[in-house]
Parts: C-alpha cells; structure tokens; sequence
C-alpha cells in the first residue's frame, strides 16, 4: 500500500475532526479530554512535518477525494507553502493548548460551559486546515466558515459583557465577509463555469480584463476582511483583546494569516497580472501606518499588540504586491516569523497578568525585579518583533525590502521607507512596554495599587477592579504556563539560526506559487480546458 504524501494529506483535517468529536462525548471527563486532545495536536504537527519534507523533495501532491477526478472532484493540494502553513499553524495550535491546559481554563466552574472549549478548538484547527489544503473556492469558503463558528464560540468563552459584545461585532464582520466571499464566487463561476482553483486559473485567463479585476476587487475585500489589511482592520482591536490569552495568542497569531494566505493563492493562481498591485501596494503601505499609530495610543498591552498585529499584515501585503519571486519569498518567510513571534508576545501577555494583576501600562511596573525569567521572555520575540538584527524579523523585513528596492518603482520606495518607519516605531512602542511594565517601579505608576478581576472570574462582572494585594492568583505562572511559552521562544529564535535554510524553502516555495503551470498540471492533469 502506497503511504505517499497523497494519503496524509487529508490527515491534518481528519485527526482534529475525529479528535473534536471525541472530547465532545468526553465533556464530563476534563482528563480524558485533555489527553485526546494534546494527542491529536501532537499527531497533527508529526503529519505536518512529513508532509512539508513530501512537498519540498518531491513537489506538489494532489488527492482527488471520492476517487472524482478535478474538476468534478473535491482536490485536496498540497504544495510548498501550504505545507509551511500547516507545519507553523500545528507548531502554534499545540503549544497554545498546552499553555491554555496549564491555564486552567478548560476547568473554570459550574458556571461555566467550558467542556467545550477544547472541541471546539480542535474544530478551529480543522477549519485553519481546510483553508489551507482547499484546492476549490467553495471548500476555502467552508473552511472560513468553520473557522467562524468555533471562533465565535472561543472569542465569548466566560459570556462577560465585553465578551459577548466583542464576539457579537466579530461575527458581525465575518458574516459581512463571507457574504462579500460568496458573491465573489458566484461572480467567478458565472465568468470561469468552475470552482476548481487549477482549471479556474486557465479559464480567467481568457476573461475580459474589467471582468477579471472585477473578480479578483471582490475576492481581495473579502480576503481583506479576513486578513484585517487597511481599511478593513477596525474590528480587529476591539474583538481580540477581550479574549482570554491562549485564545487570543491563537486568534492574533494565526486566524489573520489564513487571510493573507488567500490573498496569496488568489494572486498568484488566479490573477497573475498584477491589475491591482498598486491598490495593494497603497494598502500595504497605509496598514503598516496606521496601524503601527493606533499601537503607539494604547496604554494596554493586549490592545497594542492587536495594533502591531494589525501594521505588520501590511509588511506580507507588501512582498505579495510586488509580483516578485523575491517579495513572495519574503512575504512566506515574514508570514512564519509573525505567526510565532506575535503568538509568542501574547502568551507572554497572559504570563505577565497572571504575574502582575493586570496588562494595563498604567498599573505595571517593577516586572523585570519580580521576574526575571518573564522579562526575558518578553524580551526576544519584543526585539524580534521591532526587527533587531540578528532576529527573524530583521531578516524578513530586510529580504522584503530588498524586493521592493528591487522592484525599482517609485511606489515600492515609498513602501521602503514606511517599511523601516514602521520597524523604528514598532521598536519604540515595545521598548514603551519595558521601561513601563518592566524598569520603572510599580509605585510610579498611575494606578500600581490597582489589579484586574482575577482570570477565574470569567462570569461575575460585579467589579472590574481590585487591590493588587487582594489578588488571589498575582505572582504565578504554573510550570505548564511557561514551557510552552519558553518552547515558543526557543523556535522563534531557531528562525533565525536556521534561516538560510527557511528562506531556501521560501524561495522555493515562491518559485512554485511564480509557476503557475506545475500547480495546474498536478491537478489537472491533461485535462485543462
């Protein structure tokens, strides 16, 4: 029996579905649930390992499921960069779960429907999966919308005011999404007659020119939406912050990157000629503005990282605008740095209110006294994030800036130079989060006598505020806490040890996406008409 890269390609999708059902029927039985759910995240990451060593050695693999030939069939594809999605997503997925589990938040109370907190999670990583194998439109879409419907229910875990409220505008922008993303798919069947992303490809290139920006405008708001891009981010500040930290480490990290991931397969495989790459550019330009500005206003740490999430999607929009194979590559490598190092930072975040009471600037201080080991934490991926050399954020941003001088046109300089204000002003802001959270003294600060409602009071809103030294849970962080956040760092930093060979993969990865006519032939075989 042939083991290839074909047959575990639905793997990704069936262990987290089968898993997801499973702690479903476990719901009484915390325990048991925890084990089949680190198990199936552990299988999860072992599968995305083989299948991005199948994807770099032997190129792209195709199930067509059922045994239906594309483009009747349902084709599952796997390539280069969609087998570093699924490898940066499991690495993600796993070590949040085992941050959540040293949390606690899967027990919470009585009060609480936290039972299915980790089915649902399994579900958001099935959703995340389906995204990213989709060989269709329609199936990307249902991808999204599984994402969705576990997002909203971890988004509202706890159902406190501020929960419910966030996850209400949430859904509210999602489903303003998902109907932007239909029309967009009735619009290219009825231009292409198919869904099949490979034989959609040959078929657009035959379409009117304003029928296919056309196409392409409405797919990119829809994705846009998705991937928070300027003018298309409002909802992200206000929606993730109020989340707790392991969901919200997942939502900041990764749910945005299936969003660029779309806009990056739309690009390359649909809409080749660069139509609206200057709408792209301008885009790019003004998400990494803007959003850095809001990050610089923000005297809650949760909230600024949100921002900073918000600015640095518009570094990837960038690289993917060039039509380049050095801005893609770039653009995949800044993708997998981001995905880990903003994470990272929000995992930390968690730590530092389980240390210090709160994530407001206003009543921190003294952490770097309190704890050491906490400071450092924050410390790598905060420099990694502002891009200090020899960091993976250096090097993306670098390789990024490179293309656009590459690129040569007047626009692209333009982006150059957002690009490094945008990388001065990210540093300045996480630089204000130390000497504020961490140097100063506690007592300086404006409100050091206060601390927020401690994580266990996810339902009783009868205060929002408390003493710091009433605060039962101040000073700990569990050992199951820190490993996977320490874990986190660790990779992070491996991507730049290991960051000739990641841009090599990257580059690869890029030629692949360049190349239009290996994806094609992969699905479709001699029929491409």
């Amino acid at each position: 029996m042939n083991l290839g890269p074909a047959h575990l390609i639905p793997l990704p999708v069936l262990i987290p579905l089968l898993a997801a059902a499973v702690t479903l029927i476990l719901g009484r039985r915390p325990r048991a649930q925890r084990w089949v759910t680190v198990a199936a995240l552990v299988a999860s990451l072992v599968v995305a390992v083989a299948l991005l060593y199948y994807a770099d050695a032997d190129g792209i693999a195709v199930l067509q499921i059922g045994g239906w030939e594309a483009p009747i069939g349902i084709s599952l594809v796997l390539d280069r960069l969609a087998a570093l999605m699924l490898l940066v997503s499991a690495i993600v997925l796993l070590s949040v779960m085992l941050f959540a589990v040293g949390q606690g938040i899967h027990d919470g109370n009585e009060q609480q429907p936290v039972s299915i907190f980790l089915p649902t999670y399994l579900a958001l990583t099935a959703g995340v999966n389906i995204a990213f194998l989709a060989g269709d439109l329609f199936n990307l879409f249902v991808g999204f919308e599984v994402l969705l419907a576990a997002s909203f229910v971890l988004l509202t875990l706890g159902a406190s005011a501020d929960r419910v409220r966030a996850g209400v505008s949430y859904v509210m922008v999602s489903m303003v999404s998902s109907l932007v993303f239909l029309i967009g798919i009735a619009l290219a069947y009825a231009a292409t007659g198919t869904l099949n992303l490979a034989q959609m490809a040959v078929r657009m290139d035959d379409i009117a020119p304003g029928t296919r920006v056309a196409i392409f405008g409405v797919l990119l708001v829809a994705f846009g939406i998705k991937a928070a891009v300027f003018p298309l981010s409002s909802w992200l500040p206000d929606s993730y912050p109020t989340a707790p930290a392991p969901v919200t480490a997942v939502f900041a990290g990764l749910l945005t990157k299936v969003g660029v991931y779309a806009i990056i397969r739309a690009h390359t495989l649909l809409f080749p000629g660069g139509e609206l790459d200057d709408v792209l550019l301008v885009a790019g330009l003004l998400t990494m503005i803007v959003g850095i500005l809001g990050a610089i206003a923000q005297n809650d740490i949760k909230r600024l990282l949100s921002f900073t999430l918000v600015s640095h999607i518009g570094y990837m929009i960038f690289g993917v605008a060039l039509s380049s194979q050095t801005g893609l590559a770039g653009a995949v490598y800044y993708v997998g740095h981001h995905i880990l190092v903003q994470t990272t930072l929000f995992l930390v975040v968690g730590l530092i209110e389980r240390q210090a009471g709160s994530a407001s600037l206003r009543r921190l201080g003294s952490l770097a006294l309190m704890s050491p080991l906490l400071a450092i934490l924050f410390l790598i991926p905060a420099l990694n994030l502002g891009g200090i050399p020899p960091f993976s954020g250096f090097i993306g941003k670098v390789a990024l800036l490179q293309a656009g001088a590459e690129d040569g046109s007047v626009l692209a300089w333009v982006l150059v130079a957002g690009g490094v204000v945008t990388s001065l002003l990210t540093l300045y802001v996480v630089a204000r989060i130390w000497t504020k959270a961490f140097w100063r003294a506690r007592a300086d600060a404006p409100e050091g006598d206060l601390a927020d409602i401690g994580p266990s009071a996810l339902i009783d809103e009868s205060a929002t505020d408390i003493s710091f030294e009433d605060r039962p849970d101040v000073g700990r962080m569990p050992a199951a806490m820190l490993v996977p956040t320490v874990w986190l760092v660790v990779i992070g930093v491996s991507l730049t040890v290991f960051a000739g060979p990641l841009l090599d993969i990257s580059n690869r990865a890029a030629a692949n996406l360049r190349d239009r006519s290996v994806y094609i032939e992969a699905v479709l075989g001699g029929e491409q008409g």
